[in-house]
């Protein structure tokens, strides 16, 4: 299988451990937009221009990436002692996977935010962080 995988740019560190395992699982893996960048947003943060230009890119990308695969796996874990965590960016991704009608795996439970009902009602697989459950 195909998967995609998406996350908080500060869950980046826990890519390479997930990726090798799925390999070894038999799928291939694409990683998220600013992989080889995590924290360009950051720095360009205080151009006003560059930052748009730059997250509506990330938008955009959102389709071309997750198309062609047949899976998205959603990495959420704590951050700021926020249990589960996936942001604005992720919950797009989510979406976007929901929308055409991709596989969507979450490797936590659901986290509790303003937006969980509409998770609910994305109805993704939780895996409870056991990788062999994607199939």
């Amino acid at each position: 299988m195909k998967i995609f995988i998406g996350c908080s740019k500060h869950f980046y560190s826990k890519i390479d451990e997930i990726k090798d395992i799925l390999e070894e699982n038999g799928h291939k893996i694409a990683l998220p937009n600013s992989f080889d960048d995590p924290f360009k947003e950051e720095k360009i943060k205080n151009n006003k221009e560059e930052h748009i230009a730059w997250k509506s890119d990330m938008m955009k990308r959102d389709k071309i990436n997750i198309k062609p695969n047949d899976a998205v796996l959603i990495l959420n874990f704590e951050k700021h002692g926020k249990p589960n965590y996936i942001g604005g960016a992720t919950f797009l991704e989510v979406y976007k996977a929901w929308e055409l009608n991709k596989k969507i795996f979450f490797y936590n439970p659901l986290p509790k935010c303003s937006f969980t009902d509409e998770l609910k009602g994305i109805n993704p697989t939780i895996i409870n962080g056991d990788l062999n459950l994607i199939k």
